[in-house]
C-alpha cells in the first residue's frame, strides 16, 4: 500500500464535504420533528377559503415537508444552472 492510499482510507467522516452539508440538515430536522411532535392540539386553519380543523402537528408537518421540497428544487435548479 502506498502512503496516498492509506491517507484516503483514514480520512475523517466529518471532513467529507457531503457529510458536512448533511449535518446541519440532520440537526434542524431533529429539532423540527421534536417541535412538531410536541404540538398536538387541534387548531382551525384557513386554507384560502375553507376553514379546516386539524391537529397542529399535521399542519406543521405539511409546512415542513413543503419547505424541504422547496429547498430540494432550489438546490437542484442551482446545480443545473452551474453545469451549463
Amino acid at each position: 500500500m502506498t502512503q496516498a492510499t492509506t491517507d484516503k482510507t483514514h480520512k475523517s467522516l466529518r471532513s467529507r464535504p457531503a457529510v458536512r452539508r448533511l449535518i446541519p440538515f440532520i440537526l434542524i430536522t431533529a429539532v423540527a420533528l421534536v417541535f412538531i411532535i410536541e404540538n398536538r392540539s387541534s387548531v382551525e386553519i384557513r386554507l384560502l377559503i375553507p376553514m379546516v380543523t386539524m391537529p397542529l402537528w399535521g399542519a406543521l408537518l405539511i409546512a415542513w415537508a413543503l419547505g424541504i421540497l422547496a429547498c430540494v428544487f432550489t438546490v437542484r435548479r442551482r446545480s443545473n444552472r452551474h453545469e451549463h
